[in-house]
């Protein structure tokens, strides 16, 4: 008789038990994620009267796998770009409940009785709410694509990074038994590297790659590479010393944004639906009867505290981000659970023999309870807010409209603060890239070179030579790339600020020689050192016009992969303009209006009404040309609408307040008009691309659509060459516009 490994009979165990409990719990419409946990616990040594799983350390294995599957779908539906746009009430949100939550976890240990670490190390647990958890109660409850879904998504997010330096700082504490603040600096400062030079490399990359391998991408091989370039990634954050989970989500957020994401989302899915039962069984294999009872007031007390706790504290940050109450008590509400991390921070503490043998259990425990809860905290997070509205204070209800409406009110930074911000944000990120790879490969590269292949000045040169060739792109952005070229040329214009703006490009110069210098000494003497540094610059103010075209090239690259995604749903989804008659009409938001904080595509405006925004006017001196899909309204915008005056009129009725200001319309100003421009023979547009043609400067407006062959095409690409009797529909400065037109 032929041998039957333990796992596949523990496997098909499992299988078959969640199979029965899902099917129960959709019968009875209650959440599937339920039903894996109870089938964990059926087959768990815990539960007698049915048969156990013979090898628990196999599942768990298969339930890591699983939170990898997961970590990497989030980040396909959730990209860098998305994540940048929500990261503002996401972040003020995380570091507010994170910070409390610590707290209170700390306290908690301390009223209980119990000692220093136990305590300390509650704090970490209480603080880092479960990504997975979340995201499969979001899918079964059909809730991911709500406005506060984005938010929580968002927190995660952030969560999960936090979990990473307070794993770090927890270990610290630990061996030392004091705060280490330098030890917590070079954690950031690393996972900031490591970040930006992953992102960096995979945008770089993985669209040329995908792009050129199309046609040989099918559905099995898609699925292979997808799962391997996961796999991998999850290798190099295990590497670095990050949770594997973290490198499972940035390779999904790379991936997110390319041509090829939402294919590679479909393919995935069966593996993740696979492994994520696996997951979920796995946290219910670990409820144990004898420690609910053994511990039931600590796990009880820390339960009802954590839920409360957690839900305010979430809400309270949400709120102080300027979120508006309801989307304040959906997030708290859809947070009050621990999951993966705090597994992984309570193991830590086991792994270091300085938390008592108690407190894994009881986080277990409370995780359980508190995943079991979770669906029906989010099912009546309505329900509830309705309650509070209609018991909270009408004064109250004032006040939390008027602060979140202020918040959400962008007041836009002059030319010289976008300059400012800019400089600093271009030189911080390029600062960290720079150094963080002189220490990797000084530190880490070179004593491998030296091990592996020559152990002498042939392999030392060796690891010089590829770290100046990886550096040389960031060195040259830092000193030539340009920023906020608008800006800049605007504040140039004021001899004034030429000055300033100077310093800021000897600055960068400075910085480079700096960086150079820390280079070359990383590798060589200090008189090696002074005459590469002579013969570097020499170099690069000898071929500076090589140089500069080489790296125009990179950066062409780079960006023509980062909008690769943006672009192609740009033609898949291309639209004729309105009809004949359509016009252009200026609406501005008034407070209250409820389309406040939302992105255009979530307004879907197009779908809808058939309308198309132009132009967002923010402010007296910032105006976004063709917002991106993702771009937010707020009240006191103008925004530039075309369409006819029956779709106009539907606009109207769309954006006004339930009860409030009326929305201010206005037809064409004097000063920015919609206007269609022929292409003729001897016409400055004739047989150029839009960009090469500088019509968008010369009229300092924006091309919206080509009319060509009776078809009008939204948006058009700025490579598109204009042919005679092309008609251009441009939106922009009406005078600008007529003496383009004599020329």
């Amino acid at each position: 008789m032929n041998h039957l490994p333990p796992l596949i009979s523990d496997l098909g165990l499992i299988l078959f038990l969640a199979g029965i409990t899902t099917l129960l719990f959709r019968k009875l419409k209650q959440p599937v994620v339920l039903g894996y946990i109870l089938a964990g616990f059926l087959v768990s040594p815990n539960f007698s009267l049915l048969p156990t799983i013979a090898d628990p350390q196999d599942i768990r294995i298969w339930a890591d796998i699983g939170v990898i599957f997961l970590l990497f779908t989030l980040g396909l539906e959730f990209s860098f770009k998305r994540l940048m746009r929500i990261g503002g009430a996401a972040s003020v949100t995380a570091f507010t409940e994170v910070s409390v939550m610590l707290l209170v976890g700390f306290m908690l240990g301390q009223a209980m009785g119990w000692a220093l670490m136990d305590s300390i190390f509650l704090g970490g647990i209480l603080c880092i709410s479960s990504t997975t958890i979340i995201l499969r109660a979001f899918d079964e409850l059909g809730v991911k694509s709500k406005r506060f879904a984005n938010l929580v998504f968002g927190v995660l997010i952030i969560e999960d990074l936090v979990a990473v330096v307070l794993m770090v700082l927890l270990s610290t504490i630990s061996v030392s038994r004091q705060f280490e603040g330098g030890e917590m600096l070079m954690s950031i400062l690393k996972l900031s590297f490591f970040l930006l030079l992953w992102f960096v490399a995979g945008i770089f990359f993985l669209p040329s790659f995908l792009r050129r391998a199309q046609k040989l991408l099918s559905d099995e091989t898609m699925l292979i590479v997808s799962i391997g370039l996961c796999l991998v990634m999850v290798m190099l954050a295990a590497q670095a010393g990050f949770s594997p989970a973290l490198g499972a989500f940035i390779m999904g957020s790379i991936l997110a944004e390319t041509t090829q994401a939402e294919r590679i989302e479909h393919l995935v899915k069966p593996v993740k639906d696979l492994f994520g039962a696996v997951f979920f069984v796995s946290v219910g294999m670990l409820i144990d009867p004898k420690v609910l009872i053994n511990y039931g007031w600590p796990i009880l007390i820390i339960t009802v505290v954590f839920v409360i706790a957690k839900t305010l504290n979430v809400t309270m940050g949400a709120l102080i981000a300027g979120q508006p109450l309801k989307i304040a008590l959906h997030a708290g509400m859809s947070q009050a659970q621990i999951g993966e991390f705090s597994f992984i921070i309570a193991t830590l503490g086991l792994t270091l023999n300085v938390t008592s043998s108690f407190l894994y259990p009881i986080a277990v425990a409370v995780s359980a309870i508190t995943t079991f809860t979770t669906p029906y905290m989010i099912r009546s997070a309505g329900g509830f807010y309705s309650w509070i509205e209609v018991r909270l204070p009408p004064n109250w209800r004032k006040v939390l409209l008027r602060y979140s409406t202020g918040t959400q009110t962008i007041a836009q930074a002059n030319d010289w603060q976008l300059v400012i911000r800019s400089f600093f944000a271009h030189v911080a990120l390029l600062s960290i890239i720079i150094l963080g790879v002189i220490f990797l490969f000084s530190a880490y590269l070179r004593p491998w070179i030296f091990t592996n292949v020559n152990n002498g000045s042939t392999g030392n040169i060796l690891t010089a030579l590829v770290c100046l060739i990886i550096l040389s792109p960031f060195m040259w952005a830092l000193v030539t790339r340009k920023f906020q070229t608008q800006a800049f040329a605007n504040l140039w214009a004021n001899k004034r600020y030429r000055a300033p703006l100077i310093f800021f490009r000897v600055v960068r110069g400075s910085l480079a020689i700096v960086y150079i210098s820390i280079y070359l000494l990383s590798f060589f003497s200090f008189y090696i050192a002074f005459a590469g540094l002579v013969l570097l610059i020499s170099f690069g103010l000898i071929f500076t016009k090589r140089i500069h075209a080489f790296y125009i090239k990179l950066e062409t690259r780079f960006f023509n992969n980062y909008h690769d995604r943006e672009r192609h749903e740009a033609e898949q989804n291309r639209i004729e303009l309105a009809p004949w008659d359509a016009h252009i009409a200026q609406f501005t938001l008034p407070v209250g209006t409820p389309v406040t904080g939302m992105t255009l595509e979530e307004m879907a405006l197009r779908e809808r009404l058939g309308v198309n925004i132009a132009m967002i006017r923010r402010g007296e001196h910032y105006t976004i040309n063709a917002p991106s899909r993702m771009e937010r309204v707020y009240p006191g915008d103008t925004l530039f609408v075309i369409g006819t005056d029956d779709q106009l009129d539907q606009f109207k009725k769309h954006i006004e307040p339930v009860n409030g200001l009326p929305v201010q319309v206005s037809g064409n100003s004097d000063s920015v008009v919609l206007r269609k421009i022929s292409v003729k023979r001897n016409s400055f547009l004739h047989k150029k691309t839009i960009r090469e043609s500088g019509v968008r400067e010369k009229t300092n407006g924006l091309v919206v659509g080509i009319e060509r062959n009776n078809r009008r095409n939204l948006n058009p690409e700025s490579n598109v060459i204009l042919e005679e009797g092309d008609l251009l529909w441009i939106v922009g400065d009406a005078r600008m516009i007529d003496k383009a037109l004599q020329q």
